[in-house]
């Protein structure tokens, strides 16, 4: 029987690259949901190509196009779309929505799924100890998709935690790592999704160029394999070749390897514990170069300092740290303030936040609501100047 998956976030970066991988095993995947938020024009040919029996779109204008197709599918449409989509069972669901609307999401596929393969870091910084609980009581694996995080978990596989000692994120620094600080203040929306080494989607992209993207993965790894902060450290690794390590309490070190490809670990998710034949790349280590590595510089790049000190607040400090900083590269990407700017509203949200440790939905939600009206609040002011 083919292994039935659900792909949330479908026409996006990691959704394109998902289904590219199971263009590859047409005999083990059978694709039972896709969903989107708004670009129906490729949802269309995706769903004209594997044939879900269930479509979600969380845009309802954009859903209505869909509405009178002839999709052989169950269509749902609107706010609550991709929660419906998630809850139908399947033995996969990725869930590679961006932001904090995910979580409803990923909430409904743990109580559907057998596995759910996560590329929506947001969710868990939003509500980490809500999202990993509910998965242990429901039995359900939570595979990481992100390159770093699928590398811990495969160098960690037959260790235990308790036998950690450090694990080291690599960062590729983004496209602006070694330009002058000063120089920052001209960057462009068009500039800053530019990445080095990986093809992402916009917000991370931008969230990669202020490193606050790896802020982020810091706090999804506390989560995801149960370590306090002091045992998580960031390396700045421009050629994205180690895509992280484990340091053990012996001394010794294991890294995971790869090219800068997210369908790897992608297809890692998908289907382990086996290590299924690749038709994808190789890496030819002749040609790599040197590899180096280098501690970030916190002061040059604040956003993963704000990130760190909301991980070590934790509560809804980390949920304020997700709202605030999508507000801001939202704003950024709409050209209404500058690169600079993203860590001024990052840094205004988080001052004199409270540190409750509500874990409860709600008042995740509320939380988070809150924090965004304060950053649009802030961001208008700088809209003004």
């Amino acid at each position: 029987m083919p292994t039935r998956i659900s792909i949330l976030g479908a026409t996006g970066s990691i959704g394109r690259s998902a289904l590219d991988v199971l263009r590859h095993y047409p005999d083990r995947f059978e694709v039972v949901g896709l969903a989107a938020h708004s670009n129906v024009d490729l949802l269309a040919r995706q769903i004209a190509e594997f044939h879900p029996a269930y479509v979600a779109v969380a845009g309802e204008e954009a859903g209505k196009r869909l509405a009178n197709a002839d999709l052989g599918a169950t269509l749902w449409t609107g706010p609550a779309a991709l929660e419906r989509m998630a809850a139908v069972p399947v033995d996969i669901a990725l869930c590679a929505t961006v932001g904090a609307s995910g979580l409803r999401p990923l909430l409904a596929a743990i109580g559907a799924t057998k596995r759910v393969a996560l590329a929506n870091k947001e969710s868990l910084v939003m509500a980490g100890p809500l999202v990993m609980a509910r998965a242990r009581s429901r039995g359900v694996e939570i595979v990481p998709v992100d390159s770093e995080h699928s590398a811990i978990f495969q160098c960690l596989h037959g260790h235990g935690v308790d036998q950690v000692r450090c694990i080291h994120l690599t960062a590729s620094g983004g496209p602006f790592y070694d330009r002058p600080r000063e120089s920052l203040r001209a960057v462009t929306p068009e500039q800053a999704t530019q990445h080095p080494t990986w093809d992402m989607g916009a917000k991370i992209s931008v969230d990669s160029a202020t490193l606050m993207n790896k802020g982020l993965e810091v706090i999804e790894a506390m989560w995801l394999f149960g370590l306090p902060l002091t045992k998580i450290e960031v390396l700045i690794h421009p050629q994205s070749i180690v895509h992280s390590l484990v340091e053990f309490n012996d001394g010794s070190m294991l890294a995971q390897l790869g090219v800068t490809d997210m369908r790897f670990p992608i297809l890692f998710a998908l289907t382990w514990p086996e290590r299924v034949e690749s038709a994808m790349g190789r890496l030819d280590l002749t040609s790599t170069g040197a590899l180096t590595f280098a501690a970030p510089d916190f002061s040059r790049f604040p956003c993963l300092a704000h990130a760190l000190r909301a991980a070590e607040a934790g509560g809804t400090v980390t949920t304020a740290l997700n709202a605030a900083n999508e507000v801001a590269v939202d704003a950024f990407c709409q050209h209404r303030i500058g690169f600079l700017d993203i860590e001024k509203v990052v840094g205004h949200v988080l001052d004199g936040w409270p540190t409750d440790m509500a874990v409860d939905l709600e008042a995740i939600e509320a939380a988070d609501g809150a924090a965004r009206q304060r950053a649009r609040e802030y961001v208008a002011g700088l809209d003004c100047h």
